[in-house]
């Protein structure tokens, strides 16, 4: 019974790299919205889209309500919910609209928001995406719904839809 040394090895590496796969299983998920739901969002600086204002956190202490929406002029389905968006816009006294221009052309932004019109009270440009990774953002569209104290309500994740958009205007009554 001869005992070879390279298969012990192979084995008690097995081990490890499963032990190691599954300690990461329990690990707190970064694209979990649930864990962002109730805590302050970050502060933040961006230039408006025409460079003329800053737009950081302490202008959103003014509205009773903002929906921080991550959107692209090369977004498909930010197509889709832009309806949505001016839905709200058309809706809500309470609530103010930030769009974020993710990655995108400032001159396609500029088009896309005259072709379809501009839901936004706000608009401010990330262009390198560096701000939006702050904010949790791993895809667009993404929204944030937040009150006057910075809190975040709640995260949409994907195109907000008409469900989406009962939810926003319960929320924000």
């Amino acid at each position: 019974m001869k005992i070879n040394l390279s298969r012990i090895l192979v084995f008690v590496f097995a081990i490890f790299v499963l032990f190691i796969f599954l300690l990461s299983l329990n690990k707190i998920k970064v694209y979990d919205t649930q864990n962002l739901v109730g805590k302050n969002i970050s502060s933040f600086e961006l230039k408006s889209l025409d460079n003329e204002v800053t737009i950081n956190e302490e202008l959103l202490k003014k509205n009773k309500y903002t929906l921080i929406n991550f959107w692209a002029s090369w977004c498909a389905p930010c197509r889709v919910e832009h309806k949505y968006l001016i839905k709200i816009k058309e809706n809500s006294k309470d609530l103010k609209i930030l769009g974020i221009n993710f990655k995108d052309k400032e001159k396609d932004a500029k088009k896309f928001l005259n072709e379809f019109r501009n839901p936004y009270y706000f608009l401010a440009k990330d262009y390198d995406g560096k701000t939006s990774i702050n904010f949790g953002i791993y895809g667009i569209p993404e929204s944030i719904l937040i009150d006057k104290n910075l809190k975040i309500i709640k995260k949409f994740i994907g195109p907000i839809n008409n469900e989406d958009f009962n939810v926003i205007m319960q929320l924000t009554k």
